[in-house]
């Protein structure tokens, strides 16, 4: 196993994990969670580390390097790819945290964190922190996390504590051995992200462990740190869908290439109505990645110049992150409809892409309902983040 010691190095590092990550497919999907001992390389390798602050053994790297670890990751497996997208965003977050607390998670090895930002928790204060319990869905990676995160509503006299008219938010951060995880995701696809319920009933979560997700300050300098975390957030989700879509494409390209359909004498990459879906699919994904990366480097960009974020930003970074996310689906939706009775069948790899890129469209951070919003503000009508 390679271990990264540079930023450079973590896109190779990713495509050299294929093989693996194809080995453990079926046991992903079987089990509906990555396997340990797989989970544990490739922290060991670093690529759950991307943008870990580097005080703190990470690689803070740009937002494009990402993107493309975890396009790469999901080309190999859909599923691999979301619990490195999980895992990775979800180390920007130790950002918030005190220096100490960040570098006692991080020096483990096999540090993975995971965790649900819905804000499921409720933190009741006490001295030096908060007492806390919840239910959170959805918690993707949780079965080979080492902390976990939980948004939480901080409650004060019986109700959620209001600041500047919101409700004040808190995510709060605790070891694995503090849940219980709920054996609930029986899903349609993404298996193997193990994306089940986590419950806490009475903990302690000590101060130092927790910040506002409305209003904390980054302890880091770095340009990483400068931008909303939505914004940030909702690419790598995309990035997840364009791994899938072009591992259906080049599957694809395979099975044409020797499949004859019954009653023809034409192989199936020979059809003229085939060449034309295929081109189309090819148009739609690429002109997918091309967006989405153009948005996401107009980010780093202003991020590095320590520039405000600007509506039209936010807006164009919603548009690249649903544009993709439903490109994807239907690029695959397309040659798994070609591929004819072959994709049927649970063992075929264009029926897991099929199934992968369907409910990558269901994430928040990627729906259709995200064009309301855009369309209002190019329609001249403003633009409104939440709500």
């Amino acid at each position: 196993m390679v271990i990264a010691t540079r930023a450079e190095e973590l896109v190779d590092i990713a495509k050299s994990f294929a093989p693996q990550i194809e080995a453990a497919r079926d046991e992903s999907e079987r089990e509906r969670s990555m396997p340990a001992a797989l989970a544990r390389a490739m922290a060991e390798s670093g690529l759950f580390r991307i943008w870990v602050p580097r005080e703190l053994g990470g690689f803070e790297a740009d937002l494009a390097m990402n993107l493309r670890v975890i396009e790469e990751v999901s080309k190999a497996d859909g599923a691999a790819g979301w619990n490195v997208m999980i895992g990775t965003t979800a180390g920007m977050f130790i950002g918030y945290v005190p220096p100490e607390t960040g570098r006692a998670i991080y020096a483990d090895p096999n540090a993975i964190i995971a965790g649900a930002v819905n804000p499921k928790g409720q933190a009741v204060p006490e001295d030096g922190g908060y007492r806390l319990k919840g239910r959170w869905p959805l918690a993707s990676g949780c079965m080979n996390a080492t902390w976990i995160g939980g948004g939480s509503f901080v409650i004060e006299n019986g109700a959620p504590r209001v600041v500047n008219g919101i409700p004040d938010l808190t995510m709060c951060l605790f070891p694995r051995e503090d849940v219980t995880i709920h054996d609930t995701w029986d899903s349609a696809g993404l298996r193997g992200t193990g994306s089940h319920d986590i419950e806490v009933k009475d903990i302690f979560v000590p101060q130092e462990r927790t910040y506002s997700l409305l209003s904390a300050k980054p302890y880091y300098d770095g340009p990483l740190y400068r931008g909303n975390f939505i914004n940030v957030f909702s690419p790598p989700v995309a990035a997840v869908a364009l791994g899938i879509a072009r591992a259906a494409l080049d599957e694809f390209v395979a099975l044409a290439s020797g499949k004859m359909p019954v009653f023809t004498a034409t192989i199936l990459r020979d059809k003229p109505t085939v060449q034309s879906q295929f081109g189309r699919a090819e148009a739609l994904v690429r002109s997918a990645r091309a967006l989405l990366f153009e948005v996401n480097d107009s980010l780093w960009q202003s991020m590095c110049a320590d520039e405000p974020i600007t509506d039209e930003q936010q807006v164009m970074t919603r548009t690249a992150c649903a544009f993709t996310a439903k490109s994807c689906a239907e690029a695959v939706t397309m040659v798994y409809t070609m591929g004819g009775a072959t994709s049927v069948y649970e063992t075929s790899k264009l029926a897991r892409c099929f199934r992968d890129a369907h409910v990558v469209t269901q994430h928040i951070a990627v729906q259709e309902q995200l064009y309301e919003r855009t369309g209002k503000y190019f329609l001249g009508l403003g633009f409104q983040p939440f709500g």
